[in-house]
């Protein structure tokens, strides 16, 4: 039978996960938005299967919920969500804030998420069912989350071609304002840097590339940002801090004419740029690592917490619940020998017995 899943917000993100879920994972989609022509468009697109006029008729049967609203408008939206889908249906979002929702919703059923996916175009006519292949997309469980709710959302997001990984919520938002919200807000001070005290009668001066490049993001969407910086607005403005640090220390350096030390300081940077933006999937087959657990809420998100703040990436996982559901067998699948020795150690830290089977079975 056909997964149910349910896409409430059918824009660019929700659009897409419909397109994908129908065509990667065989999934009946069910598509709601509160602007009738949006999801007209969503239906004329074939990102989702049924378009209706309530939350609650989106939900009912879903076996998934993605809420794919602003930030500033998730909560609700995923509360609502909560209220009217079954006891056994996992909810989600895709908000690139977390500790706020996770904090107010983290029940069992309520697993925060996020895709490092988008494009420049926006809406549901610009939706893609591969704008997720490859991309990570964070979960962030907590002690009440159920093994089998995560272990069908994780399952899920991979089928859609993204790399999920699981993150402590508030270590996720102290990232997204260093990797994104720092590099908006510096954007935005660069602009208004460059442009001074210009009128509007006088002719702006003339960029070149690296501008164009560094500046890029500066102004985006000023409704979306507003939510983003004032929902992790502690996180975000140490970041802008410490790089305002970082630039005092660079002016000084400038100012010594020290042309060693310059040099240094720009080779660093360009060899610390190069090690950030490598690719993140470690090459190598991959090795199971075969563990038994208790059947307790929270086991398998202390598992994936755990794996994921040491950089190791679940691939794929799967679970075998013993006949009287009181233990079972979780399998959890990392690339390379290395990373699943890691991988084992760090699970055997946890009190679990755990097996590292070789990549030929």
């Amino acid at each position: 039978m056909a997964p149910r899943v349910a896409v409430l917000g059918v824009g660019l993100i929700g659009g897409s996960i419909g397109l994908a879920a129908r065509e990667r994972l065989g999934a009946a989609v069910a598509g709601y938005d509160p602007d009738a022509a949006t999801r007209e468009a969503a239906l004329a697109s074939g990102a989702v299967d049924t378009a209706v006029d309530s939350v609650a008729d989106a939900v009912e049967g879903a076996e998934i919920v993605f809420c794919a609203a602003p930030v500033g408008r998730l909560s609700e939206l995923t509360a609502v969500a909560l209220a009217t889908s079954g006891p056994d249906t996992v909810v989600t979002d895709v908000g690139s804030t977390k500790r706020d929702i996770v904090a107010a919703l983290g029940t069992g059923r309520f697993i925060g998420g996020h895709p490092l996916a988008g494009a420049e175009t926006a809406g549901v006519a610009n939706a893609r069912a591969d704008l997720f292949e490859g991309a990570r997309w964070y979960l962030t469980p907590t002690e009440h989350t159920g093994g089998v709710l995560y272990d069908r959302l994780q399952r899920a997001v991979a089928g859609l071609g993204a790399r999920p990984q699981a993150i402590d919520a508030g270590a996720h938002d102290h990232l997204m304002a260093t990797v994104s919200g720092m590099p908006h807000a510096v954007a935005n001070a660069l602009v208004a840097e460059a442009a001074g005290d210009l009128g509007s009668g006088e002719r702006p001066p003339e960029v070149g590339p690296s501008f164009r490049d560094a500046t890029r993001v500066a102004g985006s969407n000023p409704g979306i940002w507003a939510d983003i910086f004032a929902s992790n607005r502690a996180a975000i403005a140490e970041s802008v801090e410490a790089v305002a640090r970082r630039l005092d220390a660079a002016a000084a350096l400038i100012r010594s004419g020290d042309r060693e030390a310059i040099g240094a300081w720009h080779a660093a940077a360009g060899e610390d740029r190069r090690r950030l933006l490598e690719a993140e999937r470690p090459d190598g087959p991959l090795y199971e690592l075969r563990v038994i657990v208790a059947n307790k809420p929270g086991t398998m998100a202390r598992l994936a917490l755990t794996l994921g703040e040491a950089g190791l990436n679940i691939e794929d996982m799967a679970l075998h619940p013993a006949s009287d559901m009181t233990s079972g067998a979780v399998s959890l699948w990392l690339a390379g020998a290395e990373q699943a020795e890691r991988g084992a150690a760090l699970v055997r830290g946890l009190g679990h017995g755990v097996t590292v089977v070789g990549a030929g079975g």
